[in-house]
């Protein structure tokens, strides 16, 4: 499984980014689908542009960002709000549906896990990634066409029953 955002890229540059990594299928994980910025990029266009170029596109809506932290989070470890709801909404079962489904995908056909941002770190990506890799899925996040790095699962990450949460004080990011 690849990561990869779509940042600023015209499409063809982008087809031929997740094409160098051996990608066949994109999968969305924002939850608004669209870009003022980036029309390239909307859901009403981009399946049948990824189509036309013989790469499958699916929404994951579910695995979305933007979501609200709990008050009796968990996951203090993230001092950004943003993380720590993300890392909340992680324990939820809905959250747990989409990632079966997208290892379900993974495992017919090579999947990159799309958003915007152009460094995972910054974005969501990395703790779906983490999720991955609790999981026992290797997941590598896409950087140019000859270079990909291999996620390693967070230093303050715990994984229980392939489930993970980021207890502890905030501290980072």
């Amino acid at each position: 499984m690849w990561t990869v955002g779509h940042s600023t890229h015209p499409l063809e540059d982008f087809v031929a980014l997740v094409r160098a990594h051996g990608v066949h299928h994109i999968a969305d994980v924002r939850k608004m689908p669209r870009s003022r910025r980036h029309p390239q990029f909307n859901v009403d266009t981009l399946p049948a542009e990824l189509g036309s170029a013989g790469i499958g596109y699916t929404h994951f809506a579910g695995l979305g960002g933007l979501r609200r932290e709990q008050p009796d989070s968990v996951n203090r470890a993230w001092k950004n709000p943003s993380f720590r709801a993300y890392a909340d909404y992680m324990q939820t079962a809905m959250f747990e549906a989409e990632l079966d489904r997208l290892i379900a995908l993974g495992a017919r056909e090579p999947v990159a896990v799309m958003c915007a941002e152009a460094v995972w770190w910054r974005c969501h990506r990395a703790l779906v990634a983490d999720a991955l890799v609790a999981r026992g899925e290797p997941v590598l996040h896409i950087h140019t066409p000859q270079r990909a790095e291999p996620h390693v699962l967070r230093e303050f990450a715990r994984v229980e029953n392939g489930r993970v949460t980021y207890p502890g004080e905030p501290e980072l990011f």
